[in-house]
Order: structure tokens, then sequence, then C-alpha cells
């Protein structure tokens, strides 16, 4: 009677056994495993250093954004053609009480009209027959809401207020530079400069300000004032009055929606409205270029890496193929040999991308530290980037992994 053979017990080769054989055969041949890596090291640093420094550069706008300009809205009025509204200016489309109307939009800290009158017909002097102060000088009539939001920083007396403004005042407010030429240097006395032969007391005297409308040195005298004795504003260009708004940081954009329709319910296509730009929309669009390459050769790499990684492991295969046997032999099936040799490939491209992880950020922060900028970088262009090697280490094992598992057992012992 024939004897019928048991089923030996089932072979076992679980997730563990696969991680520490792989590790193994890392760790056996040293040398191999970090020239095999380097495809990838240098793949995964120079993606990771090109976001990076991509990121870095983009972050760096002080030169190009101006925390104060990201908070300005102007507005500007076409000239009129159709008649003029009830409450509007004879020659402007802003309604006199254009500051208020501003003021109530949510966000929005000052604002107020002003416009130039034109500097180069006037006589501007420190006495009513003295020479003029020179040509370059600016006249600018504002309202108080446009003086505070102008934010001018005073380096003596006050700055024109609503009083002024109802009083039609003849008030000034100096730059530095103009005062120094027409012999201002004391406030205490009063002192006054004339235009076109009428005095107009110097209230104060101001460094700088935040948003001045012309960097020219200038004077501001009140709006009213302005409109008493030399007229109303042009009807465009560079006389034309302008609204000068200044925002809470964030606020510009949405303040910018509602202007319009706040100042003129019935006409807001009249106006230009003009946001400050995105700070998104800053970032040099001459960076693209160099990044794509840099990004390319980065893929490149990557490639060659891959092909490092395939030829490697290849040449691992016929050099293990009685080890292959020896395996089989003992029971391994074809899908233990080939997980073996896929994890092995996966984790020389996981360590690859973990030191070209590395050394990616460390050169990014070289630089910043270099050109003595803020480090930025994004956690999705370098969390992943180990994830990324293993993932390019295990395509590239795929093709060796398939052919360790067709090897013949009885071949594979008959060799060694």
């Amino acid at each position: 009677m024939a004897r019928t053979a048991l089923p030996g017990p089932p072979s076992r080769f679980g997730p563990r056994d696969i991680v520490s054989e792989a590790l193994a055969g890392v760790v056996r041949r040293p040398g191999r495993s970090a020239l095999t890596m380097l495809g990838t090291v240098l793949g995964i640093g120079a993606s990771v250093a090109v976001l990076g420094l991509a990121a870095t550069v983009s972050g760096q706008i002080g030169a190009r954004f101006d925390p104060t300009e990201a908070t300005t809205v102007t507005v500007a009025d076409h000239p009129v053609k159709d008649g003029v509204p009830p409450g509007a200016n004879p020659q402007s489309g802003f309604p006199t009480d254009a500051d208020a109307r501003a003021a109530r939009i949510k966000g929005v800290t000052a604002a107020g009209v002003w416009w130039r009158i034109p500097a180069e017909h006037l006589r501007i002097s420190a006495s009513p027959g003295g020479g003029p102060a020179g040509p370059d000088l600016t006249l600018i009539a504002a309202s108080p809401g446009a003086v505070a939001a102008m934010d001018p920083a005073l380096t003596a007396g006050v700055t024109l207020d609503r009083y002024a403004q109802s009083a039609e005042l003849p008030v000034v407010l100096l730059s530095t530079e103009a005062a120094t030429r027409l012999g201002v240097h004391r406030l205490d006395a009063r002192p006054a400069i004339f235009i076109d032969g009428l005095p107009y007391t110097v209230v104060g005297v101001y460094e700088d300000a935040a948003r001045l409308p012309d960097p020219r040195p200038g004077l501001i005298i009140p709006g009213s004032t302005a409109l008493a004795r030399f007229g109303n504003p042009g009807p465009g260009g560079d006389r034309a009055a302008r609204l000068l708004v200044a925002t809470r940081a964030g606020a510009a954009a949405v303040v910018a929606d509602q202007l319009a329709v706040a100042l003129r319910p019935d006409a807001p296509d009249r106006f230009t409205v003009t946001a400050p730009p995105d700070p998104r929309t800053l970032r040099d669009p001459r960076t693209a270029g160099p990044n794509g390459l840099l990004l390319a050769l980065a893929a490149t790499c990557l490639a060659v890496g891959a092909a490092v990684i395939t030829g490697t492991t290849l040449v691992a295969v016929v050099e293990r193929t009685p080890e292959i046997g020896l395996r089989r032999a003992l029971g391994a099936r074809t899908h233990h040999i080939a997980a073996q040799f896929l994890t092995e490939s996966a984790v020389l491209g996981a360590l690859g991308g973990l030191v070209g992880t590395c050394a990616g950020v460390l050169t990014v922060l070289a630089v910043a530290a270099a050109r003595d900028w803020t480090a930025v970088l994004q956690p999705w262009a370098t969390l992943p980037a180990p994830l990324a090697g293993a993932a390019v280490g295990a395509l590239a094992g795929l093709h060796p992994a398939v052919r360790a598992a067709r090897t013949d057992p009885v071949a594979a012992l008959r060799s060694g």
C-alpha cells in the first residue's frame, strides 16, 4: 500500500522578516550600498534644495513689498461729462463727505481727498517780496482724513486738523527740506510763509510720511483753504482729486471692493480703485526658468539613481543565486524572494531619500544664513522626500525582484 506524503508546515516569511533581511543585505555591503544610493541622494537633495530655495527667495519680498503699501488704497475720479450730482464737488465726483463715507467701511483707519496745486505758477517764498524757494516744491491740498492717511512724522508742531478745515484757516504743514529752504527753524514765534503774496502760518514740520503722494519736498494746506483761494481741482490729469485710504493689515482688498459703491452708489463705475498687489504675486518670474532647469536636473539624477539601483540589484541577484536556491529549498516561495529584493531596493531608495533630504535642507539653511535671509521650508516639499526615494527604489528594484523570483531553485543550488 502506497504511503501518502504529509504536507509540511506552511512557509512563513512575515513583514518583520522581510525588513530584517533587507537591512542585513544593505549593511552587508556598505560600500556598494553607498554608491547605489548616490543617485537618489543627488536627485532628492537637489529637489529639496530647489524647492526650499525657491520658497525662501519668494519669502524675501521686503525689497518689493512694503507693509505700508499693502495697507494703502487709492481712488481716482474720471472727469465729469454728464452733469454734477447733488452733493458732489463741481469738478470732482467725490461727495463733500467722502472722508466720512470711506471711514465708515470696516477696516479703514483713515481716508480723505487730496489734490495737487500747480506750484510752478505760484510764488512760494519766506517773505512777501522774497525770492521763490525753488521750482521743485510741491503744494498739496488735503482734507484732515487725507492728512491722517498720509501719517506724517512730525518733528515740530501739530498736523492739520478738522478745525483748520472747517474754518478755512491759512495754515501750512512743511516738509523738513521745504522748511529749510524757507528759513523756518522754529515754530514758537508762529512763522509764516507766503504763497502768491498771501501769508500762511506754519503749524507743523514733518520729516517723512508713510503715504506721501509726492516724494519731493512739499507743503500741505487744508483742502477748504485751497478751494477758497485756488478754486476747484482740475477734472483730470495731475490736478485731479484723489482719495487716499489707509486700512488695517489684510483689509485692503475687501475695502477696495466696497469703496466705489460707498462713495457713489448711483455711479460707482466713474471711480478707478487701486488696491495693493497680492504678496503672493510678487515672486520674481525670472526665477521660474532656473528653478525649472534645476528641477529637471534633479529628475535626471533620480532617473540615474533608479538605473543604478536596477543595475546593482541585478548584479546582486546573480551573485546571490546560490542563496536564492537555498532559500527556495528551505521553503521560501517565489513571492518571498521577490519581496526580499524589492524591499532591499526600497530601503536603499528610502535611505538615499533621507540623506538627500538632509543635504537639501542643510543647503537651504546655508544659503539663507550666507544671505541673511529667513529660510522657508515647506513641509510638503521635505517630509515626503524619503518616501519619494523609497518609491524610486521600489520601482527600480521591481524587475530584479521578478527575475530573482523566477530563478530555478535546482539550477541555483547547482551553481553554488
